[in-house]
């Protein structure tokens, strides 16, 4: 079985610099979406005709099985289909896709494959309330499908049609060769139209049989923004329709956005306006507190993520508590029962079991024990202007508020480092280590005050 995925629009009510199908949907491409169901099929070959954009487009899939053919000019649909049949399996019908019909499913497709494997033309249609724009399809008194007559070709009696053609179509390879290498292009666009075989195969007995999706939207494809948008909503009130299935709680499934992949344990809560990017996964009990963003984050049972957090690249402990107003940054590991508190950001470092660091600190680079506490105010200076370095903070120490450990440096097990250090050299274990400025008043002192103009 082959499939040709039709890519080579330039989408120009986008009003946009960026090839139409790497616009994204999900925080995917739309043709990443195609390409996705497309090898659910387990298709011998897939062929991607590009276009507008062209090596943008191959470039941001560089990896793909795919064979890319180009078509220049672009002539229509008919026309770009023919540009790939050099690399078709004859012997295996052919499935058309399109590369801005992001939401279509393999199990709405597998009808057409079994039908045009019989040595059918199978078609998708769907009926529209308002099909304006749409090629309408034309049957026979006794429901036979004759032809598609595309919106601008349409009679006026035509136009009154509601089902129309989605240009998803399935076929045999050897009969799609020979139509398609007949196409006239005398019509209003002066193209190409794959849709004119449709009125060859019933010229030539072939049966043509069509077959409509389970929703409307899976049809959907994507001209403007404002479609863009629409799509954008249909695909994450999908999801939540499936993690609320799977027993997840969201306090409202119209306000969360999953642009990758969530996967959930049992009992997760969700609070409304949260994004979740990139590979996601929450273990049991998880609770996220409201307008927080989730990114390529691992999360253990029972930690509680609070309001306003960013987490990015991190992999959490059971029984956390993070924020509210938390950053955590790439390569940062927390273990169990760490609590990470407001105002508080961690990049690059591990941080030990019952460990904490409740208000307004900066750790980096750092390497922190077990029942460590750090104080408000304390900060890492890992950067030297050139280079980072690391701190390691072994297990029971105790910062105090406004300490500044100046890397690379050690504080060994058991130190507590008073409140204001800034720390130069490493702390010796089970001692108290500071540095201050002494103290004093100045009797008599003026606080300055402001010249009169």
């Amino acid at each position: 079985m082959n499939i040709v995925i039709l890519a080579a629009g330039q989408g120009k009510r986008m009003h946009s610099d960026r090839p139409k199908v790497l616009h994204e949907l999900g925080g995917r491409p739309l043709l990443a979406h195609v390409l996705a169901t497309a090898q659910t099929l387990a298709p011998r070959r897939i062929c991607v005709v590009y276009g507008h954009g062209g090596e943008t487009v191959r470039e941001a899939f560089a990896d793909a099985a795919v064979q890319w053919v180009l078509q220049e000019p672009q002539l229509g649909t008919g026309h770009a289909v023919q540009q790939a049949l050099p690399h078709l399996d004859p012997d295996g019908p052919t499935l058309v896709l399109y590369g801005d019909v992001p939401l279509i499913r393999a199990e709405t497709l597998k009808p057409l494959l079994e039908a045009a494997a019989q040595g059918s033309l199978a078609l998708l249609t769907v009926e529209l309330d308002d099909p304006a724009g749409y090629g309408r399809i034309v049957r026979a008194d006794d429901g036979r499908v004759l032809r598609i007559v595309e919106h601008k070709d349409a009679t006026p009696e035509q136009l009154r049609v509601r089902e129309v053609n989605t240009g998803i179509m399935a076929l045999p390879t050897r009969r799609l060769a020979a139509w398609v290498g007949s196409l006239q292009n005398d019509n209003a666009q002066g193209e190409y139209y794959l849709t004119d075989i449709i009125a060859r195969a019933v010229a030539e007995g072939v049966e043509v049989r069509a077959f409509q999706p389970g929703a409307v939207w899976e049809t959907l494809g994507v001209n403007s923004k404002a479609q863009l948008a629409e799509l954008e909503r249909i695909h994450q009130r999908n999801i939540a329709a499936q993690l609320l299935e799977q027993g997840v709680t969201l306090a409202d499934p119209a306000r969360l956005d999953v642009r990758g992949s969530l996967a959930c344990g049992r009992d997760v809560h969700i609070d409304v306006n949260c994004v979740f990017e990139g590979e996601v996964v929450l273990g049991d009990r998880v609770y996220v507190g409201p307008n927080c963003v989730l990114r390529n984050v691992r999360i253990a049972a029972d930690t509680r993520i609070e309001a306003f957090c960013y987490l990015d690249g991190a992999d959490i402990g059971a029984n956390c508590r993070i924020g509210p107003y938390a950053r955590l940054r790439p390569q940062t590991q927390l273990a169990e029962s760490v609590h990470i508190g407001n105002f508080c950001e961690v990049k690059a470092s591990s941080i030990g079991a019952h460990s904490k660091a409740n208000h307004l600190s900066y750790i980096g680079d750092s390497e922190v024990g077990r029942n460590v506490n750090v104080g408000a105010g304390t900060i890492t200076c890992n950067y030297d202007g050139a280079n980072k370095h690391r701190t390691v903070i072994e297990d029971d120490v105790f910062i105090g508020s406004d300490t500044q450990l100046i890397a690379p440096v050690r504080v060994g097990r058991g130190a507590t480092l008073a409140a204001g250090t800034t720390l130069t050299k490493d702390a010796p274990a089970e001692q108290l280590t500071l540095s201050r400025v002494r103290q004093v008043s100045i009797a008599n002192w003026k606080r300055p005050t402001k010249t009169p103009k």
